[in-house]
C-alpha cells in the first residue's frame, strides 16, 4: 500500500523560484506532492526549467506564473490569478530577494528602496494578499539571513541585514495574529548559499573566505535549505509557531 505524500492536494506558491534556493524549494515541495506556483520576475526560460523538471519528475506539478512582487498590484494579481486557477493557496514561501551591498558612503535611497521593495514589502503586500483565503493548516515561511544573527557581522551589509531584521518581526507578529485561525509563520535563515545571488559583486578569495568560515569548510547549497523548509510546509510542523530557523552549517550558534 502507497502511503501519501505528506504535501499531496495542496497548492504553494515560492516566490523568485526560476532559480537558486527558490528553485530547490519549489522541487522539494513538488517532489513531497504539492502544486507548486514557480514564481519569477524576468526570467521566463529558467521557471519554464523548473516546471518542466517538476513535472517531469511525476510527483506534485508545477506551473510558472510572472509577477514583480515588490509591486502591490502585482502581487495582489497574482494570488487572484492562484486563487482563480487552483482555488485555495495552502503555502507561501517568500523567498525573492536582492542582496546588492555598499560600503556607507555610497549608499544612495534607490540602494535602499530597491532592499526594502523586495525584501520587506514584497512578503508583507502578498501575504496581505493572500490572507484572506488561507485556512488552517496553511503555512507562510519567509525567508531571512544568517547575517542578522552574526556577532562578527559581515561588512558593508547594513541595508540588507536590515532587511532581514524585519522580516523575522514579520514572522513572530504573524504568528500570534494568524495563529489562533491554525496557520503557523516561520522563516529561515541561510547562511551563505552557493547561489548566483551570493556570488554576485564577490571576488574570488572573498568567496573562500565565505566558505572558510563555516567548520564543514564549504558554502551551503540550495539543497541543504529545501528540506528544511519542506518540513516547515508540512503538517509534522504544526508545534512550530513564530520561529527563525538557522540553516548555515553551525557558522552562527
Amino acid at each position: 500500500m502507497s502511503v501519501p505524500l505528506p504535501l499531496a492536494g495542496k497548492v504553494a506558491l515560492v516566490t523568485g523560484s526560476s532559480r537558486g534556493i527558490g528553485a530547490a524549494v519549489a522541487q522539494r515541495l513538488a517532489a513531497d506532492g504539492a502544486t507548486v506556483i514557480v514564481n519569477y520576475v524576468s526570467n521566463a526560460a529558467a521557471a519554464q526549467t523548473v516546471v518542466d523538471a517538476i513535472n517531469s519528475a511525476g510527483a506534485g506539478s508545477a506551473i510558472a506564473l510572472r509577477a514583480d512582487v515588490s509591486s502591490t498590484a502585482d502581487s495582489r494579481a497574482l494570488i487572484d490569478d492562484i486563487i482563480r486557477r487552483f482555488g485555495s493557496l495552502d503555502i507561501i514561501v517568500l523567498n525573492a530577494g536582492l542582496m546588492n551591498t555598499k560600503v556607507l558612503k555610497e549608499l544612495d535611497e534607490n540602494n535602499y528602496t530597491d532592499h526594502f521593495d523586495v525584501n520587506v514589502k514584497a512578503p508583507l503586500f502578498t501575504i496581505q494578499a493572500a490572507e484572506p483565503h488561507l485556512k488552517s493548516g496553511s503555512r507562510i515561511i519567509f525567508f531571512s539571513s544568517t547575517t542578522a544573527h552574526m556577532s562578527g557581522v559581515s561588512p558593508n551589509y547594513i541595508v540588507y541585514t536590515a532587511t532581514k531584521g524585519a522580516v523575522e518581526q514579520f514572522t513572530r507578529i504573524l504568528a500570534k495574529d494568524l495563529g489562533a485561525r491554525g496557520i503557523t509563520v516561520n522563516c529561515v535563515a541561510p547562511g551563505p548559499i552557493d547561489t548566483e545571488l551570493f556570488r554576485n559583486g564577490k571576488t574570488p578569495e572573498l568567496i573562500a573566505t565565505f566558505a572558510n568560515m563555516h567548520p564543514q569548510k564549504r558554502l551551503g547549497t540550495p539543497e541543504d535549505v529545501a528540506p528544511v523548509v519542506a518540513f516547515l510546509a508540512r503538517e509534522d510542523s504544526r508545534w512550530v509557531n513564530g520561529q527563525t530557523i538557522l540553516i548555515n552549517g553551525g557558522l552562527a550558534v
